[in-house]
């Protein structure tokens, strides 16, 4: 229970921004990919990591979207 003379806290909560969450997940997955397979070539991975930044783009346009 708190006291009368107490100030009441407010919370300040964060929305997620998720082309920052998924494309920082991308470039960890892609750097464990690199150390534990040194035999990939950068120009296969160059499509999967501009694919992947694209849908990371695309949650993020459709999350905001559904947020309003």
């Amino acid at each position: 229970m708190r006291p009368d003379n107490e100030p009441e806290v407010r919370r300040r909560v964060h929305r997620t921004d998720w082309m920052a969450l998924l494309s920082g997940l991308l470039f960890i997955v892609t750097g464990i990919l690199f150390i534990t397979l040194p035999d990939i070539e950068p120009l296969v991975m160059l499509p999967v990591v501009l694919g992947g930044l694209g849908l990371a783009g695309l949650a993020a346009i459709l999350a905001r979207a559904v947020r309003r």
